[in-house]
């Protein structure tokens, strides 16, 4: 993994263009890997994936022809970066908890504010410093702009900058600053929850992962007195479930609304989708009628069962 978001830089010309140290940008990603807990869902792997999927729309999309190597740098590197040190628990629990995260960030993206500060923190010792060669007010800009990207994959935003983006589309400038910041929002957002476009083999242990981070985090609400979310809660929870309503509601959405940009990212992205969705809806017909079989059976009195 760490050698091919290597091979990603220096393919996308991002090393040549800032002029890194190629042995610094060796030391930086390891550093980025070692930063990155031992979550079940939000650890170095999920990381991976997230670059890597911006790796493949930047191409999808023919981005280099329309964006420039810093808009570029910033979508890989904000993606890199977007869930170092994740805990394990998300901002619902930091906020209820009232964690030392949530007292520094005052409620306020708490997690998403740490992925930043824990991104500069690395970036700031020299021996991990990949942009030590940039012109300081171009530097400015690429920090803003990964800050810009990571705050946005917090998901209690995600109407806000789905909305956002919708009315640029029909006269969608790439001239324009703030269109450009809008599609990389909207960028980095689809490829933080893109593990549905996978193939079923790649996707489906994605979602067993995430679950267990749920639902480890639902048991420790319920100890601790904390509200618990339903969607994570074991007891209320099935994989057919938990997916139904996030790729129709959320997942398609947010492909659809990209690809009425990028009209050639359906057959790659949205279709899949698609088919997963047709998937876990025949997979929740088989639970309901397993279970409804369950409860027939349970209800018929045992002198019949035994005959």
């Amino acid at each position: 993994m760490l050698s091919c978001l290597e091979y990603m830089y220096h393919d996308l010309g991002l090393v040549q263009e800032f002029n890194m140290n190629p042995i610094i940008l060796k030391r930086w990603l390891l550093s980025i890997q070692e930063n990155y807990r031992n979550n079940p869902f939000h650890n170095f792997r999920h990381c991976f994936c997230v670059t890597q999927m911006m790796y493949g729309m930047i191409h999808l999309c023919n981005l280099q022809e329309t964006l420039s190597l810093t808009d570029l740098l910033i979508l890989m590197t904000g993606a890199i970066c977007h869930d170092l040190d994740h805990p394990g628990y998300n901002n619902a629990y930091q906020i209820n908890a009232r964690t030392e995260l949530a007292v520094r960030y005052n409620d306020i993206s708490p997690l998403e504010n740490h992925h930043c500060a824990v991104a500069f923190q690395i970036l700031s010792q020299p021996e991990c410093n990949i942009f030590a060669n940039v012109d300081p007010e171009i530097f400015k800009q690429i920090r803003q702009g990964i800050i810009t990207l990571i705050l946005a994959t917090d998901m209690a935003r995600h109407g806000e900058i789905l909305d956002s983006f919708k009315p640029k589309v029909a006269t969608f400038n790439f001239l324009n600053e703030e269109h450009k910041m809008s599609l990389k929002m909207l960028l980095i957002k689809c490829c933080d929850i893109s593990n549905e476009v996978r193939p079923t083999e790649v996707a489906d242990p994605w979602v067993d992962c995430l679950l267990e981070e749920y639902f480890t985090q639902s048991d420790r609400e319920k100890s601790e007195g904390l509200p618990v979310a339903p969607f994570m809660d074991r007891d209320k929870v099935t994989k057919p479930t938990a997916q139904i309503g996030f790729i129709k509601f959320v997942l398609i959405p947010t492909f659809e609304t990209l690809m009425k940009l990028f009209p050639q990212i359906e057959e790659a992205t949205v279709q899949p989708l698609r088919d997963s969705r047709d998937r876990y809806e025949e997979l929740k017909q088989i639970d309901d009628a397993m279970n409804e079989l369950q409860k027939k059976t349970e209800n018929i009195p045992l002198g019949w069962k035994k005959k």
